[in-house]
Parts: C-alpha cells; sequence; structure tokens
C-alpha cells in the first residue's frame, strides 16, 4: 500500500535574453510526465530585461509513492533562454 503526503514546491526561472525582448517566458510543474499540476502555471508577459526579469512558480500537491514532478519552462511569441545558474526547483514534504 503506498504511503500519501502533501509536498510543497517551487521553482524560480531567469530570463536570459537571445535575439531580442519580445519573448514570453512560460513555467509549470508537471505531474508524472503528463499532467499540469494545479496552481502551478505561470507567465511572465511584461517585456523582459535578460538577466533580471524572473518567474516564480509555487504550489502544494498530493503525491503517492512513485510520482514524480518536473519543471517545465518554454517560450512563447520569440525564443529565449534561461539562465542556468539561476534556475532552481526545489520541494519539501509538508504533511
Amino acid at each position: 500500500m503506498a504511503i500519501n503526503s502533501t509536498y510543497l514546491f517551487g521553482a524560480t526561472l531567469l530570463y536570459k535574453v537571445n535575439s531580442g525582448t519580445s519573448a514570453r517566458m512560460r513555467g509549470r510543474l508537471v505531474l508524472n510526465g503528463a499532467t499540469e499540476i494545479r496552481g502551478s502555471f505561470g507567465e511572465c508577459s511584461v517585456t523582459p530585461v535578460s538577466l533580471a526579469t524572473a518567474l516564480w512558480l509555487q504550489t502544494m500537491v498530493p503525491l503517492t509513492a512513485g510520482d514524480t514532478v518536473e519543471l517545465q519552462g518554454y517560450f512563447r511569441v520569440a525564443d529565449g533562454y534561461f539562465a542556468a545558474n539561476h534556475t532552481s526547483f526545489w520541494g519539501a514534504k509538508i504533511g
């Protein structure tokens, strides 16, 4: 029998310019590679500033043994980068 627990997850994505600043960065947390975790989707829809504009995500989710959670970041409108040394993903068991 699997033990259920509640976890708090969070992430930070920092924008890094590619060729222009029209990119709109998005991020979300995904359960078991397929399902967007409710409350985890975010978008920074202002004109981004390279290495200064960040997107923060945070949500809680009940998990069962064997569940996985992953961070997905992507861009719409134009492309850009996430600054690798300033991207974080964390989680903590809270119940």
